[in-house]
């Protein structure tokens, strides 16, 4: 306050005392993180941070869970100093896509500000596809129509490119997998199915999903194709022939049919029966019999294979699906011969009554044809060989038989010492095993020419009071047997001297014949036996009726039979001579 005034300064420090008048306050809120679910416990997520004004104790900040569940409490932990968050398990997309954690920074002096963090879980690729089946058919008719097999249902639980899901089914089965709806798929038949062809599928149904790594689901279903009655019966052979002895006893197996079925159960079971014959004569159900279970076949009776050598019928093979279907196969029966018939003779015709005369030229040279023994047997192959065979003869070295064709043949010049009359016995056998026979009596009469009269041989009884008769019929004979040989002597004489004295060398003491080839329409007595045209000369008695007949030259047919032997004999009944010539 002086004067002049005079001042003196002093510096005064104000010192501002802190009072916690400012609550902590996050930086950043809420703050926002994508975990991956794969990430492991006690990975480090964020750290959070949060500031206080005041100074001091009233501005250090402590970090904590804020009102926390339990399942945050189990699942995060914040460090209390540094505010930063890490896992304490694993997180799990499919369970929790994200979580919200409320935080609380607190000062020294209580004051205490709020934050939140928003943690979003991130999805993995560890979920492989799901595949359930809702719907399954196990059976399925063969050639049926489009028929559902399954319906099926997929999912994936993961999310985005890890969700999506590629469905098939195995390759080279009739199927196929329609999608009917969101994750639904339907399985059905491609095509009709063959049981027969195969009768059981098992479809691997696999569910892919796109994630990375990729994974996948299977699943297999076992689809059993059943049986329709679509295959007839078929046989093993289209037709099956069988052999069968004749005279079989009855009741004879002779063979077995077979069919089979490739259906199954009943549609398989297979009856065999006998189909009516084309033959209308054939009386197959006297003949045959078919065991209708296993199709074996049986003989009724017995067979004779000279009446019946072959037959042939239908077999059917029916099932017993509904429809039934069946099949045929042709069966023949082959009758195979016995040696059960003997050979019968049909020239010389052996009848006691009338036998018949050979005329043997007392000229003839060594391998004259006398006759030809004809016969016949009725069984077939080998047992129908007949071969011939001289027994027995008057002159045991005059003549022989040719084993194969019957043939009776002069083996030497006959003698003024040989006798007139001639009987031989020949025996006809067959090659059947045992072997059968027939014996057949030829007789024999030599004469100097065809002009000699001579008598039959054998002598038959006769009865007294035919003498008269006979005896008229006997002179016509031998005047016109004289006749036929002037006839025939000159007609040998005209045709050659040469060949007359060598036909009459024994008789006249020869004479000379002129060379050249025999006329084919003259007999040929020179020994040779050839018969070129075949003619009949015969010269018959009948006893009752007093009347000679003359046949000549009557064409030769030795074709008798069993049943006209009894005709024969009547027509016939003294046939005293038949020769042959050209």
């Amino acid at each position: 306050g002086g004067s002049p005034p005079r001042s003196g300064t002093a510096l005064v420090r104000i010192l501002l005392v802190d009072i916690n008048d400012n609550a902590p306050e996050f930086v950043n809120s809420p703050y926002e993180v994508q975990v991956l679910e794969s990430s492991p416990p006690e990975s480090p997520i964020l750290t959070v941070l949060a500031r206080d004004a005041d100074a001091g104790n009233f501005g250090r900040v402590s970090y904590g869970l804020f009102q926390a569940s339990d399942e945050i409490q189990k699942t995060f932990s914040i460090n209390e100093v540094t505010g930063e968050i890490r896992l304490k398990k694993e997180l799990d997309f499919e369970k929790t896509e994200s979580y919200r954690v409320e935080i609380e920074a607190t000062d020294g002096g209580g004051l205490s500000g709020k934050g939140s963090v928003v943690i979003e879980v991130l999805d993995v690729n560890d979920n492989s596809p799901e595949l359930t089946i809702s719907s399954l058919t196990s059976s399925v008719p063969e050639n049926a129509p489009e028929t559902v097999v399954a319906i099926v249902r997929i999912r994936d639980r993961d999310s985005g490119e890890n969700g999506k899901m590629i469905c098939s089914i195995s390759d080279h089965v009739p199927f196929i997998l329609k999608p009917s709806y969101k994750n639904f798929y339907t399985l059905v038949t491609e095509s009709p199915l063959d049981r027969e062809s195969r009768a059981e599928y098992n479809i691997t149904i696999t569910v892919t999903d796109l994630g990375t790594p990729r994974l996948t689901t299977q699943h297999t279903i076992a689809v059993q194709v059943s049986d329709i009655n679509d295959n007839a019966p078929t046989f093993t052979q289209t037709s099956y022939t069988m052999f069968v002895r004749e005279n079989n006893s009855p009741a004879l197996h002779i063979g077995t049919i077979s069919a089979t079925d490739s259906d199954s159960g009943s549609n398989a079971h297979i009856t065999y029966s006998l189909l009516p014959p084309h033959d209308p004569q054939l009386a197959l159900a006297s003949l045959i019999s078919i065991n209708a279970d296993n199709g074996q076949l049986f003989l009724l009776r017995a067979l004779d294979y000279e009446t019946l050598q072959s037959f042939e019928f239908h077999v059917a093979a029916t099932d017993l699906g509904s429809p039934a279907l069946s099949s045929q196969a042709l069966v023949r029966v082959l009758v195979m011969d016995d040696n059960d018939n003997s050979p019968f003779v049909l020239y010389p015709l052996q009848n006691a009554s009338a036998p018949c005369t050979e005329l043997l030229p007392r000229a003839a040279e060594p391998g004259y044809l006398v006759t030809k023994v004809v016969a016949v047997d009725r069984d077939s192959g080998q047992n129908a060989w007949l071969s011939f065979q001289l027994l027995k003869a008057t002159e045991p070295g005059l003549f022989s038989v040719w084993a194969h064709n019957g043939e009776v043949r002069t083996t030497r010049l006959l003698s003024e010492r040989d006798v007139p009359k001639h009987r031989l016995l020949l025996l006809v056998k067959d090659n059947g095993d045992p072997p059968r026979s027939a014996s057949v009596t030829l007789h024999v009469l030599v004469v100097d020419g065809f002009s000699q009269p001579y008598l039959p041989l054998p002598e038959v009884a006769q009865d007294p009071a035919q003498g008269d008769g006979d005896l008229l019929t006997l002179y016509l004979v031998i005047a016109l047997a004289s006749v036929s040989s002037l006839f025939l002597l000159s007609v040998l004489l005209f045709v050659g001297f040469r060949l007359c004295k060598r036909a009459r060398a024994a008789s006249l003491g020869g004479c000379s014949v002129p060379e050249g080839h025999f006329p084919g329409h003259l007999v040929d007595v020179s020994g040779t036996g050839t018969l070129s045209q075949s003619y009949q000369y015969e010269v018959c008695l009948t006893g009752d009726s007093g009347i000679g007949e003359f046949k000549f030259l009557k064409p030769m047919v030795p074709n008798l039979m069993v049943q006209d032997t009894g005709r024969e004999t009547t027509e016939n009944p003294h046939c005293r001579d038949s020769f042959v010539f050209s």
